[in-house]
């Protein structure tokens, strides 16, 4: 038998491969042995050679060399027999399936991506070459988290037909704690002082569940950067880390961390030079560096002054500057002197706008927001404030812009605008819990984007446990081309105010309204609308200071009160904010003004102010404060039958609850409500009458009080609110970073502490009239006109912008309270959003 002379044989895993020394030979034909997956023709076109080639031994080692880097085989030998060239092969196995026992850390989606990445997935073949690979990269995942024990082991399950199951077993073990980090050299700052902004730790207080001092090799780095800039930012700009040691314990579980620092000293700045082709700048742009001559080196400051040149360059037409500092230190004099190289690049103008993202949103509702036009030069305050305009949009959980230069063309430039919509339409539920009025229940339903033109249109269902509303609204922010905005609104309304934490009465109203919108600048509006009302006033407690409206206006046998009103309004806005959720900087003033038209069966006015002003005190905004102040006064005027006409009662301005000023229940802080009760025997009478002999004053509800002659058998401090035609609140309000909530959410959770007060009170209020009855401390009655009975509170709040809509929690206390006042220390709002 004649056997076939091996010419070369590779190795299992193809790492070496020899062959023997062979004659040259012409191949007359070729046969590749042992295929089961790979076709024939794809072996045969990465064979480097064909039948009449005449082979050597340096083609041999190519053969091999090529069929091993197509990745399909894991042992290739070459024989000859005569002419015939025969290339037998092993195939790499295919893999059936991937296992993974014992990970926790990893999730089983991380690591088929990560190892998807290598080539190790199912279906394909397996290089087995890898595996010790993986087994390291996956162990050195570990370390670096601290788990020094952790072990990983990939073994392999032949299967029929060439197929493996790959199996990888994880024993992850405990990640060591650190048990001390030592910083040695600083003789500055104390251990205390630098190691307070360290993401590691080697202490967490007994009460701190979620702390940890678990080691990770990459927030040790971040530490150390974070050290750096500690000292570079007060003037030691030699400082550095001359070591780091990372010792652990023999059982792998603790860890000890040394730094060895060398401080340096302090240097000042000698001076700033600007260096680059500026000179048609060089003036404005001197004066934009916040460092002097003399002031301590500030590594911070550096950065911020070079962001600062490059946003100013930005503004005429420089869409990629480059600003580099190079420090020249002295160590003699202690000076730095900065040579700040300023390389404005091309002027460059806008050739495109393009907007991605908005799925439902028209690209005309985004192009009408945007200050940056085509066809005019680049200008970064124009592109800013265009993301800020879309932001308050409120269609966007996300603007960002990116300017792309256009091939070809040095001076010209597109503009991506990048959108996340978020959803504009929202059914709202809020749930609140108090002292006195228990659970409640809010609906409604609003579509703020309609069809994605930008128009409002709300067909609102609201009730709760005091109101029924339905409201049929639209709204056109850009009725006319010019920025002229208009809408209209139909509503019918049922409202019980006892159940509202005010003095008994119900009010069944509907009414329609139409407005327009004119824009004054960028950011400010004025806005003016007409109404008519139709209010149908029942069951109405004649309390004494409700009594002078039936006195005027009169009343029917059974004591309702109907009238008719056309209203004018007008109002003025301007809107900084930066966004319209969660805003960190600008601010955003409304005033509004209303009157009901002369002839109108009840005539009066009513404005309001209300101001928000937000000041970032970080350059990353993620600490704000926030100033608001509320403002309100309404009354009559003309006459009517020689009398004065009054201020419409259910107009009236209240206060309490989210909003207005947490820690009180919704409605209650202000005037209550009062009845005059004589000396009469039990059950005869009336409560509401006003009696001659008015031994005794109370305020309350009549239909809750016990009295008896002579005697007053029920705490009268419970009185109902009824609200007033003046108000005055406001608020002061600190967002800082929500604590265990990762820094990337801060679009939607964050954390305040406020404290807030203010007053609501009746500037009609005859104070003398009424204390003549006041017979005792029981019986007190407060002079409801007096704006300095204010309430105060303090406390803490959460709101969160879930897949389930805005949830916002307060806890708040009183700082100042009246007594008698109904105090609600914990309350939520939840929303709902489609």
């Amino acid at each position: 038998m004649k056997f076939p002379k091996l010419l070369a044989p590779i190795a299992l895993l193809g790492t070496s491969f020899s062959s023997l020394a062979a004659e040259p030979f012409t191949v007359t034909d070729i046969r590749i042995q042992g295929l089961q997956r790979v076709a024939l023709g794809a072996a045969l076109l990465n064979t480097p050679v064909k039948v009449g080639d005449v082979v050597t031994d340096a083609d041999i080692a190519r053969i091999i060399k090529t069929l091993y880097k197509s990745t399909n085989f894991e042992d290739i030998q070459v024989f000859r027999d005569e002419g015939l060239l025969i290339i037998k092969v092993k195939e790499r196995p295919t893999i059936s399936a991937i296992n993974y026992e014992g990970n926790k850390d990893l999730k089983d989606e991380q690591l088929a991506e990560s190892l998807g990445g290598s080539g190790i997935k199912v279906g394909e073949p397996l290089d087995r070459t890898l595996l010790t690979e993986i087994e390291k990269g996956l162990e050195d995942f570990y370390y670096s988290v601290g788990k020094y024990s952790a072990k990983v082991e990939a073994s392999v399950t032949p299967l029929a037909r060439n197929r493996i199951e790959l199996n990888f077993n994880f024993k992850e073990g405990d990640a060591a704690s650190i048990e001390q980090i030592n910083l040695v050299g600083n003789t500055v700052f104390s251990d205390e002082e630098l190691k307070e902004g360290f993401e590691l730790t080697d202490y967490t207080a007994w009460w701190n569940v979620f702390g940890e001092r678990k080691y990770q090799k990459q927030k040790l780095q971040g530490d150390i950067e974070t050290l750096e800039s500690f000292y570079k930012d007060r003037g030691y700009i030699r400082f550095k880390v001359d070591s780091t040691q990372v010792s652990m314990t023999p059982d792998k579980k603790s860890l000890y961390i040394s730094l060895n620092l060398d401080e340096g000293e302090i240097y000042k700045i000698k001076k700033v030079n600007l260096i680059g082709d500026i000179e048609k700048y060089r003036t404005i742009l001197e004066r934009l560096i916040p460092m002097q001559e003399g002031d301590t080196y500030n590594g911070a400051e550096v950065t911020f002054t070079e962001e600062r040149l490059s946003r100013f360059l930005g503004n005429y037409g420089f869409a990629f500057p480059k600003v580099t500092t190079y420090p020249e230190i002295d160590d003699e004099t202690k000076e730095v002197t900065l040579n700040m190289n300023i390389e404005p690049g091309a002027r460059v103008y806008v050739n495109d706008i393009r907007f991605v993202g908005n799925y439902n949103t028209k690209d005309e509702v985004l192009r009408r927001e945007m200050l940056q036009l085509e066809g005019t030069w680049l200008n970064n305050s124009k592109l800013e404030g265009s993301k800020n305009y879309l932001n308050r949009l409120g269609f966007f959980e996300d603007v960002e812009t990116e300017v792309v230069p256009v091939a070809g063309h040095d001076d010209r430039v597109d503009v991506e605008v990048k959108v996340k919509e978020t959803a504009s339409g929202s059914f709202n539920a809020g749930v609140g819990y108090g002292s006195y009025g228990g659970l409640s229940l809010q609906l409604g339903v609003t579509q703020n984007n309609w069809l994605g033109t930008g128009n409002r249109v709300g067909i609102n269902f609201n009730t709760n446990k005091y109101q029924k509303n339905v409201n049929l609204s639209y709204r056109d922010p850009y009725l006319t081309h010019d920025g002229i905005s208009g809408g209209a609104n139909i509503y019918w309304s049922e409202y019980d105010a006892g159940n509202a934490n005010l003095a008994r009465y119900n009010n069944k109203s509907y009414g329609i309204g139409f407005d327009l919108g004119f824009p004054i600048n960028p950011v400010s509006r004025i806005n003016l609308g007409i109404a008519f009302r139709h209010n149908d006033i029942s069951e109405l407690n004649q309390y004494e200071q409700v009594k002078p409206f039936y006195a005027v206006y009169g009343g029917a046998s059974n004591g309702d009160i109907a009238f008719d009103n056309f209203e004018i309004s007008a109002g003025w806005s301007r809107n900084t904010l930066n966004r319209a959720r969660f805003p960190s900087a600008g601010s955003n003033t409304t005033f509004n003004g209303k009157m009901t038209v002369p002839g109108s069966e009840i005539q009066y006015f009513r404005l309001a102010l209300e101001s928000r002003h937000y000041f970032p005190l970080t350059r990353d905004h993620r600490y704000s404060l926030m100033g608001k102040i509320k403002l309100g006064y309404g009354n009559g005027y003309g006459k009517v039958d020689g009398n004065d006409h009054l201020y419409a009662f259910n107009e009236n301005f209240r206060a309490g609850g989210p909003g207005s000023l947490r820690g009180f229940e919704a409605n209650t802080v202000g005037p209550k409500a009062i009845y005059l009760l004589g000396n009469r025997e039990q059950g005869s009478g009336s409560p509401i009458d006003i009696i001659t002999d008015q031994s005794n004053l109370i305020y309350g509800d009549p239909t809750t009080i016990s009295y008896s002659q002579y005697g007053i058998q029920n705490n009268p401090k419970r009185g109902f609110a009824i609200g007033g035609n003046a108000q005055a609140l406001a608020t002061l309000e600190l967002f800082v970073p929500t604590p265990f909530v990762d820094e990337g959410a801060s679009s939607s959770v964050r954390t305040s502490l406020f404290v807030e007060g203010g007053n609501v009170w009746d500037t009609e209020f005859d104070y003398d009239r009424y204390r003549q009855f006041s017979a005792s401390e029981f019986d007190k009655i407060y002079d409801f006109s007096d704006p300095s009975e204010f309430r105060a509170s303090y406390g803490v709040s959460f709101q969160w912008l879930s897949p389930m809509g805005p949830l916002v929690f307060s806890l708040a206390r009183p700082i100042r309270e009246v007594e008698g006042d109904r105090l609600e220390v914990f309350s939520f709002n939840i929303g709902t959003t489609f």
